[in-house]
Formats: C-alpha cells, structure tokens, sequence
C-alpha cells in the first residue's frame, strides 16, 4: 500500500538541503515521482518557499492550490463526519515545531517519534533532517501523501504513515501504531481545535508514549489548549512553554506556544523558561 509502506530508512542526515538544485533532484527520486504521480491524479498542488524561524532552513512545501482547497472543503462539508481539511494549510504551529526538533536536533536523533496531525509535513521534514525515525498520523492519506512528498523533496527521507482518526480510536488502529514504536516522543502541532478532541487526544499518549516519554505539543493560544493543558496537569504531568512569535509567511501574527510535557517522575524537564523565547 503506496501510503502505509513507507520509507522506514532514515536518509535525513545524508541528505540535508544543499540548495534548489537539490531540491529538485530529490524531486525526480522514484519514489518522490510515483507519488506526485498520485497526488496529480487526486488535486492541484503547487509550491511555497517557507523558512523554519530561528533557522536557514528553507522549506518547498507544497500543497493544494486555492481552487483545489475550496474543492476539499466543499467534500468535506458534504460528508457525514465533517472533518475539515485544515491540513491543507502551511500553519505557524508546524512551522515553530519544526524549528524546535532543528534546535533540539541531538535529543532526537536516533529515536523514534510519532507525529500525530502531520498535514503537510513541515515538523516531519525538520524532524527527519534531525536525524529521528518519524511515524506520522492524520485523519486523510491526501494530507499523508502530501506530508510524504514534501519530505522526500525536502529532506530525502519520509516517514512511515498511517491514516488514523484519533477521536474514534480503535484496538486494531491502537495495536498498529503499537507495532510500528515504541515512542519516547510524540509531536502535535495544531490538533486541538474542539473540546471533544481533548480526550482521545490524552487516551492516544496514554497508550502510545514511554511512560518515561515527552509530549511536544504546539498551538496558538486556543482556549481548547488550555484546557488540554489543565486536565494533564490535573492527571500528574508538567511541562514547560516556549513562545515563538511571527510573522509567519501566511501573513499570520500568532504567537505560538511550544510546550514539553511530561508525566511526573521526579526528573527535570530537559528543557526550560524563563517567561519564553522569542524569534
């Protein structure tokens, strides 16, 4: 299954981005051009130049076209669950999170990670070039093939991938993603858009994160987040939160909170603030 197999063997710290010229010949691999090949026959795509903040990392992103997006949103208001393809943006969210796993390059290198809500692949391409093992998660294989193309053309490497909806979890879902871990990191930006997400949201780490494991978990502020925050806390985790402020290339101001989150045993977090940073 072209969405499913995955490319399981990390290429990120050979590859890196030299430049266009690069880009372009990581886009012609067979692989990149197989899926192009399907993302074609699916919707219109097209490319975005975007800077990781903090870095010199620039990322080709590509991803659907303004008619295509009006064209999946359409779909999606018909269908009977709703799910919004809001993957189909490039958000500040994924943007600060990746420059958080270029930052924090050493701690994961050589891991394993598990990104739930990849969309477009802007945190999996800066957390493959960190030189980790990525198992991505979304609700739609567009957003995955399109997480997995931008990868390929950008870093060289793709994570594994799994369509997976986390508000309805099942024990087949669970115990795959079980297969494909363990997971001393799992990575989120932007999922958390309705209080009916906290929960499955808290029951998917409770059943896939090392119980020693960190949570990097990236949002704009939303009240939905907080209270995400404050029921883990309530249950025993702590955390620290970084901010990143904009612009961001979408025109956005938002300031984004980066938060690490642990569950309490009695180490220090390996990260800490003093009232955020700021780009």
């Amino acid at each position: 299954m072209l969405l499913e197999s995955g490319d399981t063997t990390n290429m990120a710290a050979a590859a890196g981005l030299a430049g266009m010229g690069q880009l372009h010949e990581l886009a012609r691999s067979p692989r990149a051009l197989k899926l192009r090949a399907w993302l074609d026959s699916e919707m219109e795509i097209a490319p975005t130049p975007v800077y990781l903040p903090g870095s010199e990392f620039q990322l080709c992103v590509y991803q659907p076209t303004p008619a295509s997006r009006e064209e999946l949103f359409a779909r999606a208001k018909a269908s009977p669950d709703r799910q919004m393809p809001y993957w189909a943006d490039i958000w500040p969210s994924g943007l600060a999170l990746g420059s958080f796993a270029l930052r924090y390059a050493d701690r994961l290198a050589g891991k394993r990670v598990l990104e739930v809500g990849s969309g477009l692949g802007t945190t999996a391409s800066a957390t493959l070039r960190s030189g980790a093992t990525l198992v991505a998660v979304d609700y739609t294989p567009l957003a995955l093939g399109l997480c997995r193309y931008n990868a390929l053309v950008n870093v060289g490497a793709s994570p594994r991938t799994f369509p997976l909806n986390w508000r309805e979890l099942t024990p087949r879902a669970l115990e795959r993603l079980r297969a494909a871990g363990p997971y001393p990191i799992i990575m989120a930006a932007d999922v958390l858009y309705e209080s009916r997400d906290i929960e499955p949201l808290i029951r998917l780490i409770d059943n896939l994160l090392e119980p020693d494991g960190m949570l990097w978990l990236s949002e704009p502020g939303r009240k939905v987040a907080a209270r995400f925050l404050n029921t883990l806390a309530m249950r025993g985790w702590r955390f620290t939160t970084h901010v990143v402020e904009g612009p961001w290339p979408g025109g956005q101001t938002d300031r984004i909170n980066v938060h690490f989150l642990r569950r309490e045993q009695g180490d220090t977090l390996p990260f800490s603030t003093v009232g955020g940073w700021r780009i």
